[in-house]
């Protein structure tokens, strides 16, 4: 179950009589842009920290020492 303001039930209602599409259809549509853009990065960050709690980080020190040896072999 979803509880929508009156006036974006409206919206959504008018969107989808005028694409003769569902209100379902474009409610998933609006989640999935916002899930593509605004919630993209909470995401992530969730992403990461699942990630660390498993163990799956690198050291920043280490990252940048090879950073700086790749870099020393790509002037060479």
């Amino acid at each position: 179950a979803l509880r929508l303001p009156v006036d974006v039930l409206k919206d959504i209602e008018t969107i989808a009589a005028t694409s003769e599409r569902s209100r379902s259809w474009v409610m998933v549509r609006a989640i999935r842009y916002y899930l593509a853009t605004e919630g993209k990065e909470l995401l992530e960050i969730e992403r990461a920290r699942e990630g660390m709690l498993q163990g799956k980080f690198q050291d920043v020190d280490t990252l940048l020492d090879e950073l700086d040896t790749l870099n020393k072999d790509d002037a060479a």
